[in-house]
C-alpha cells in the first residue's frame, strides 16, 4: 500500500460465467459477495476505482444488483437473449404490453441465383441424400457451408421466399444450396431469400436456426464469415417511410 499514490485505478471487474443458467445462480450470488468483499477491502485502504463492473448480458437481465457503474452486454446488444432459459426466468416480470423487449438486429439474406426443374426419380446434389418423389422446381441459392450455412442443414434447413417456407433439399455444398419452391408459381432469379429474419408474416429466428443446425446462439452469430457483406440499416428511417 506504500505505493498507492502511484496507482491509477480505472476499474474493478469480474465475469459471471454461466449466469444464463439457473443451476449456476447460487454460485453467481456467492461470487458477487466475494467481489463486494474485495471492493470494500480496497476502499478501506483508500484505493478507489473509477468504475465497478461485473454484469454480462444474462447478469444484466437477471440480477439488477450487478449493474453497478456500467454493464458489459454482449449478445443482448444485438437483441438476442443469452439463452431461452434466461428468457423463461424473466418473462413473468415483463409487462404484458412488452413481453419481448429485445429487438433483434440481424437479418441474413441473399437472392435466388437460378431455377432448376427436377423430374421424379432424379437425385439432387452430391450423392443420393435426396431423391425427388415428384417433378419439382428448385431454387439454387449462392450460400453454403463456406458461408456458415452448415452441412448439417442438408435436408433439414429452410429459407423464406415470397413469405413462404422453402425446405433445403439435398446436401449443402461449399457455396450453394438447393431449396424446393414447387409451391411458388411466380418465383424467379433475383428474388430475395431470407436465411435468418422476417419475410411477410413468417420468421426464421437465430434460435430456431440454431436448433436446426445444433448450434447455440453465440456460435451461430459468430461463425458468419467476414466475407459476407454487412449492411447497417437505420431502422428509424425505414419505419418513417
Amino acid at each position: 500500500m506504500d505505493n498507492k499514490l502511484h496507482l491509477d485505478l480505472k476499474g474493478l471487474c469480474t465475469h459471471f460465467a454461466g449466469a444464463e443458467s439457473a443451476q449456476n445462480h447460487t454460485r453467481i450470488l456467492s461470487q458477487l459477495e466475494q467481489f463486494e468483499r474485495f471492493s470494500r477491502f480496497f476502499k478501506e485502504n483508500d484505493l478507489e476505482f473509477e468504475r465497478l463492473h461485473t454484469a454480462c448480458s444474462a447478469a444484466t437481465l437477471l440480477f439488477p444488483e450487478t449493474h453497478m457503474d456500467l454493464v458489459r452486454i454482449g449478445i443482448a446488444g444485438y437483441g438476442f437473449w443469452p439463452t431461452q432459459e434466461t428468457f423463461e426466468l424473466i418473462k413473468n416480470q415483463l409487462p404484458p404490453e412488452n413481453r419481448n423487449p429485445l429487438k433483434r438486429l440481424l437479418t441474413w439474406k441473399t437472392q435466388i441465383m437460378s431455377l432448376k426443374k427436377v423430374k421424379s426419380g432424379e437425385f439432387v446434389g452430391y450423392g443420393k441424400s435426396f431423391e425427388a418423389s415428384q417433378d419439382m422446381t428448385l431454387a439454387i441459392i449462392p450460400v453454403g457451408y463456406s458461408h456458415g450455412y452448415g452441412r448439417n442443414l442438408s435436408n433439414q434447413g429452410k429459407v423464406l421466399i415470397s413469405g413462404s417456407f422453402c425446405p433445403v433439399v439435398g446436401t449443402v455444398n461449399m457455396n450453394a444450396v438447393a431449396v424446393d419452391i414447387s409451391h411458388l408459381k411466380l418465383a424467379k432469379s433475383g428474388d430475395e431469400v431470407i436465411l435468418i429474419g422476417t419475410q411477410g408474416k413468417n420468421e426464421i429466428t437465430v434460435g430456431s436456426f440454431a436448433e436446426t443446425s445444433d448450434l447455440v446462439n453465440y456460435e451461430m452469430l459468430t461463425r458468419l464469415p467476414f466475407q459476407i457483406p454487412r449492411k447497417i440499416v437505420d431502422l428509424s428511417l425505414c419505419s418513417s417511410r
